[in-house]
C-alpha cells in the first residue's frame, strides 16, 4: 500500500540519501523546505518554517507518515513541538525522528534541544520512533578540515568519537520509516572508534600533507567529563555500520589531492 510521507530536513546530508529511498520503494513524498523549489523526482516541495511554526499544518495535512529529519544549532525542541502539535490534529500514524548518541547523557545545550525534542515525540500521542545515531562522517570531515588548518591539532584528551556513514543511518531510517512504530530503538554507530589525532592522519596523508603536531587540550566542565567518560558513545548494544572513516575518505577525499604543506 502507498503511504503519503512528510519529510522535514530532506534537503540536507541525510534527507538527500532518505528521500530517494522512499520514492524507490513506491511512497509518495513530500519535502518540507523554508525556500520554494518545484517538484523534482516525483517529490513535492512545500515552504514552510518549523522554528516559526509557519506552514507546518498544510505541510503535514494528508501525510500518513512523518520523518522528521530537520535539525539545527538551536531551537530543535521547539520546532519538533511545533511539528508534534501540527501532526496530531492531522491524524499523521507515524512519527519517525532521527536523534544523536549522548542526547540523555552528554550536558551541553544542543544536546539538551534533542532530548527535549525525543520527549515531546514520545509524548506526543501519535505511535514513534526514534532513531539515535553517531556523528556523520560529513561532520567529521568538516571538522577535521578546519582543525588541519592549524599550525598544530588540538587534541582534547580523552575525546573519542563513533562516526557513521550518513548512507548507512538513512537506509536504517528508510527501513524505520516504512515499518510498524517501534519506539526508541537501538543505536546507530560506526565500526570504530578514533580520537582527534587518528581522525586526523589518513586525511593528511590523502592530502600529500604533512603530520600537525599534537597540542593537548582539556574540555573543561562537565561537558568535558562527559566526553571523557564516553557518555556521546554507545560501545555496547547499539547496531554498527560498515563503512569506516578511511573509506569515506578514500571516496570523499581521494588519493594525491592537494598539495604538500
Amino acid at each position: 500500500m502507498t503511504t503519503s510521507i512528510l519529510v522535514t530536513g530532506g534537503t540536507g546530508t541525510l534527507g538527500g540519501h532518505v528521500v530517494p529511498l522512499l520514492r524507490a520503494a513506491g511512497h509518495e513524498v513530500r519535502v518540507l523546505t523554508r525556500h520554494s523549489r518545484p517538484a523534482a523526482d516525483g517529490v513535492e516541495y512545500v515552504t514552510g518554517d518549523l522554528l516559526k511554526g509557519e506552514g507546518v499544518e498544510a505541510a503535514v495535512t494528508g501525510a500518513d507518515t512523518v520523518l522528521h529529519l530537520s535539525g539545527g544549532p538551536k531551537g530543535d525542541d521547539e520546532a519538533t513541538r511545533n511539528l508534534v502539535r501540527a501532526a496530531r490534529a492531522a491524524g499523521v500514524r507515524h512519527l519517525v525522528y532521527i536523534s544523536v548518541i549522548g542526547a540523555d547523557r552528554v550536558p551541553l545545550a544542543w544536546m539538551r534541544t534533542k532530548l527535549e525534542s525525543e520527549r515531546a515525540v514520545a509524548a506526543s500521542g501519535i505511535p514513534w520512533t526514534t532513531l539515535r545515531a553517531a556523528q556523520f562522517h560529513d561532520l567529521a570531515l568538516t571538522m577535521v578540515e578546519k582543525m588541519t588548518r592549524l599550525p598544530v591539532l588540538p587534541a582534547p584528551g580523552g575525546l573519542r568519537l563513533q562516526p557513521v556513514d550518513a548512507r548507512e543511518v538513512a537506509a536504517r531510517l528508510a527501513e524505520l520509516t516504512l515499518g510498524a512504530p517501534a519506539g526508541l530503538v537501538p543505536d546507530l554507530a560506526g565500526p570504530k572508534l578514533y580520537d582527534i589525532p587518528s581522525l586526523a592522519r589518513p586525511y593528511l596523508e590523502l592530502r600529500g600533507r604533512r603530520p600537525r603536531p599534537k597540542l593537548p587540550v582539556r574540555i573543561p566542565g562537565r561537558a568535558g567529563r562527559a566526553y571523557r567518560a564516553g557518555e556521546n558513545l554507545t560501545v555496547e548494544g547499539a547496531d554498527l555500520g560498515k563503512r569506516t572513516w578511511e573509506e569515506f575518505l578514500a571516496e570523499r577525499v581521494g588519493s594525491g589531492a592537494g598539495a604538500a604543506a
